[in-house]
């Protein structure tokens, strides 16, 4: 799973997360992308798990870029806890993305097998995505 080595602080406030990606919006590094289509918090978990549903389809063919990384602590205060007593401590570690964003890149494999690694990547993330194609210039 992918989590920050160090951060500068234990715990960070929620924030909002509005508009469209001005950043890391198109296929730099890769032949294919997922874009993802709207705003939404995504887990190093559900980073891993698309992660993996893209490896195993290709068959350890190509390369695969992750384009995300989840800087921003959540925390959660246990169960069965009465309110107030501050803020609870971090439990995981979530990637902040915005609708434009592309979140993973592959390489070396044709276009078939791409759009069906996209899809089953895009099943276990909590965006709606898109499947791009890197435009030639």
């Amino acid at each position: 799973m992918l989590l920050p080595k160090k951060t500068k602080y234990r715990k960070v406030r929620k924030g909002k997360n509005p508009g469209r990606a001005t950043r890391g919006q198109y296929v730099s590094f890769g032949d294919y992308g997922l874009q993802s289509q709207s705003n939404e918090r995504i887990t190093s978990r559900q980073i891993e798990s698309a992660r993996q549903a893209m490896t195993r389809h290709i068959k350890r063919g190509g390369k695969i870029w992750i384009r995300i990384f989840p800087h921003t602590p959540v925390t959660r205060k246990p169960q069965d806890v009465k309110m107030g007593s501050g803020k609870g401590n971090p439990e995981f570690f979530v990637a902040k993305v915005k609708a434009g964003t592309v979140l993973f890149e592959m390489k070396g494999v044709d276009e078939e097998v791409a759009r069906e690694a996209m899809r089953l990547a895009a099943h276990k993330l909590p965006v709606k995505t898109k499947f791009v194609i890197r435009e030639q210039v």
